[in-house]
């Protein structure tokens, strides 16, 4: 299927995906006996990896998490505890960044206390 195809499977722009490409996340085909355009072809499983891939980010992987876990997940060569373990890695990760969240909001609140006191 092309790029527009695979577009609308998806639901992720062509802009999207040529940056997934480009970035290494998967590779289209082009057909070496046509010479008249570059056109790439896109494989059917490529569908289920972009899932992978959307669900990934959706979740807070990054580009570069995902490029590193997504041949081994995909290809199922990674176990169910290295699976579990990198989600509850995941899960840290988000915690820490709630906490510091948290803070900045905190931060902010009284700040707001002390502009309508006229301390700033």
């Amino acid at each position: 299927m092309l790029i527009s195809e695979l577009s609308k499977r998806t639901g992720l722009s062509t802009h999207t995906l040529r940056y997934y490409e480009n970035y290494g996340l998967f590779k289209g085909v082009t057909d070496e006996k046509v010479k008249t355009n570059n056109y790439k072809q896109y494989d059917e499983s490529l569908v289920e990896k972009l899932e992978l891939i959307k669900e990934a980010k959706e979740i807070g992987f990054t580009l570069s998490e995902i490029k590193k876990l997504l041949d081994s997940w995909f290809s199922k060569r990674l176990s169910v505890e290295k699976k579990v373990e990198i989600l509850e890695t995941k899960i840290k990760e988000i915690d820490g960044k709630i906490h510091q969240l948290k803070q900045v909001r905190k931060f902010l609140v009284e700040g707001i206390e002390d502009v309508r006191k006229g301390d700033c």
